[in-house]
């Protein structure tokens, strides 16, 4: 995404159409499109062309972004468990990871950033009847994998709206739900992560649309991604004037929710509840 970006810019800046720039790499608008949305991987050849074109003749500045395309057609750490995840989900991986700053707003289960591994297990098997019990651990691995981000020294912020829905809703026995309250509880102190509930209590409110996560990051040449799961596929939103109603109304969520401390109390509500 950041080379695609970039390219882009620098395509802009000469006043060059989509149209041509594919034309001199032999390829069609729709091509450069997905490079400069970072959805295909890169040719070296095409990204010298490209840089050509555009006028770019430094050669600190070319070896710099070549680079950049050698980077970026290195496959991730979980290309490995790509043999059990759907076609869409491995490209939000990597921009999960890439991430500084990660908002999201859950309301069937808990987000995955925060599972335990019980309650990943009994998610994961709900949604893969009839997979192997191996494929169900790899999912479950790749889950918890992801979830060191949150841990590392350095990793994203990360703001959450979890729909009180999504704490009654039962995935595993009661100890497996038990312990996941006792988790969110636990992970919410930590100074990175802001965890609020949206009670039932309040009714209506601008989450109407069903969960959604919005994804920064650091780079100033990339904008911010809505990323929004379906049961077949998945949508990667980055036009500014969508990714601002998103943001809108998490913005919303945010303000309508009891904060953190007190999202906390009823945490602990929860679980003794249970």
């Amino acid at each position: 995404m950041l080379l695609g970006s970039q390219l882009r810019r620098l395509r802009e800046a000469r006043g060059i159409t989509r149209e041509a720039a594919g034309y001199s790499i032999r390829a069609s608008e729709s091509k450069i499109s997905r490079m400069e949305l970072g959805r295909v991987s890169f040719k070296t050849r095409d990204v010298e062309d490209l840089l050509t074109l555009y006028g770019i003749t430094d050669e600190q500045e070319r070896n710099s972004l070549l680079s950049l395309a050698r980077e970026a057609n290195v496959a991730g750490w979980w290309h490995s468990y790509s043999d059990v995840l759907p076609s869409w989900f491995p490209t939000y991986v990597g921009l999960e990871g890439a991430a500084s700053l990660i908002r999201a707003y859950e309301v069937q289960f808990i987000h995955g950033l925060l599972q335990t591994e019980a309650y990943a297990r009994a998610v994961v098997r709900r949604g893969m009847k009839g997979a192997s019990e191996a494929d169900v651990e790899k999912r479950v691995a790749l889950r918890l994998e992801r979830q060191k981000y949150l841990a590392d020294d350095g990793g994203p912020e990360f703001h959450v709206v979890l729909d009180e829905a999504s704490l009654r809703r039962p995935y595993g026995d009661r100890e497996v739900m038990r312990g996941q309250l006792q988790h969110l509880i636990e992970i919410s102190e930590r100074p990175n992560i802001r965890l609020q509930v949206m009670p039932f209590g309040f009714g209506g409110h601008s989450g109407e649309s069903g969960a959604f996560t919005i994804l920064s990051f650091t780079e100033s040449d990339l904008t911010d991604v809505v990323y929004l799961e379906q049961l077949t596929s998945a949508l990667y939103l980055d036009k500014r004037e969508d990714v601002a109603q998103y943001e809108k109304a998490l913005k919303e969520l945010q303000q309508d929710s009891p904060g953190p401390d007190e999202s906390r109390d009823l945490l602990r509500g929860l679980l003794q509840l249970s």
